[in-house]
């Protein structure tokens, strides 16, 4: 008689594809002596000899099989596949390292965020002929043996049937451990396997070892996920600092850039401060790379070499000039004869005091009425 059994797993690594899905190779079951719960409560050590888990029809049933969420109620087939599968095993079963293997992708957006949230625990849910056989493999007593093995589904489940030890596990150190020593019986008694606390060997239940194992892993797991989330952080405030530096550079950049009319007005305002200019420090004089208050200042010690600008505002320096410039226009004064030899030096002078202060005077009443 065909009876329904829950066997485990381990998972070596997982990895993500491009289009988000979960993809898995594992291990999925090995020969030896697992214990089963009866349905009185009991304990039923099965054996999984190698001459029926290796046969072709047992390692072809691992192929194309669906990938769920918890055990459904019944097994699955076509008629509730679309109800029941989350994913698929791939075609690849094969024997490696006396273990049944085959690889998986699961699909399902649901099932992956679980899977990423610590749902990683893994049960292979199959058919078998239980016989009751008394023997021994591998020194381990088994009182039944299955045979004619048929894998139906793949479980993720919160809490492996077979023990709590069968997760999805990442490919670090802290998840290769090679659970060998499963949750089995041994002569009556339940084996005890070694534990590693602090370079001290402690034996304790197998199945105790198996979920600190689980827990260890899944801390692992979560230290990562800490890590990236650190990562992607950083990542992002190095971009937004970087950016938030272009586009002030091109503020900045913008600020400074003249559009047609405003190239035309500066053009034209360099123009006349030069022939204006000209009157007082002379055709000899070179413009090129100098500033416009520096071409007023040259053209001010004109009037008094000794006058010091030092310091002065650009206010005081402008009006300064412009009524230089007033009185030279008015008078006609010419480079080379200014307030030099002219008899009205004196009265210029003042002129140029009276309208110096006029205009820092209008300059000074426009900027009080602007605010």
């Amino acid at each position: 008689m065909k009876v329904q059994r829950f066997d485990k797993a381990y998972i070596k690594d997982f990895s993500e594809t491009s289009e988000g899905y979960l993809t898995v190779k594992a291990p999925i079951t090995r020969p030896g002596v697992f214990p089963y719960l009866r349905s009185d409560g009991g304990v039923e050590m099965e054996a999984k000899l190698p001459e029926e888990l290796f046969s072709e029809k047992t390692i072809r049933s691992a192929n194309a099989k669906p990938v769920t969420d918890d055990h459904p109620t019944e097994l699955v087939t076509v008629s509730n596949h679309n109800k029941y599968a989350k994913g698929m095993t791939h075609t690849d079963a094969s024997i490696d390292d006396d273990k049944l293997c085959i690889s998986f992708t699961i699909t399902d957006s649901d099932l992956i965020s679980k899977v990423r949230n610590g749902k990683r625990e893994l049960s292979i849910g199959f058919m078998a002929d239980v016989s009751q056989e008394q023997g021994e493999y591998n020194g381990m007593t088994y009182d039944s043996v299955q045979r004619n093995m048929e894998i139906n589904h793949l479980a993720v489940v919160d809490k492996g049937r077979a023990g709590s030890e069968v997760s999805i596990r990442g490919d670090s150190q802290a998840f290769m451990i090679d659970h060998d020593d499963i949750d089995n019986q041994k002569g009556g008694t339940r084996a005890m396997t070694k534990l590693l606390i602090d370079s001290k060997e402690f034996e304790v239940d197998s199945v105790v070892k198996a979920r600190i194992d689980t827990l260890e892993a899944q801390l692992t797991a979560e230290k990562a996920k800490s890590s990236n989330v650190d990562t992607i952080t950083g990542e992002r405030d190095a971009l937004q600092t970087q950016l938030t530096a272009k586009e002030q550079e091109l503020e900045a950049s913008k600020a400074k850039e003249l559009t047609g009319d405003a190239f035309d007005t500066a053009v034209n305002d360099r123009i006349e401060l030069m022939n204006k200019a000209k009157s007082l420090v002379g055709d000899s004089f070179d413009f090129k790379g100098k500033s416009d208050r520096q071409i007023k200042e040259a053209a001010i010690k004109t009037l008094n070499d000794s006058i010091d600008l030092t310091g002065k505002s650009e206010d005081y320096v402008n009006a300064f000039y412009d009524s230089l410039t007033t009185v030279v226009e008015s008078k006609g004064y010419t480079a080379g004869a200014v307030f030099v030899d002219a008899k009205d030096t004196k009265t210029a002078k003042e002129e140029i005091e009276n309208l110096k202060k006029e205009r820092l005077n209008l300059k000074n009443s426009s900027k009080k009425g602007d605010k």
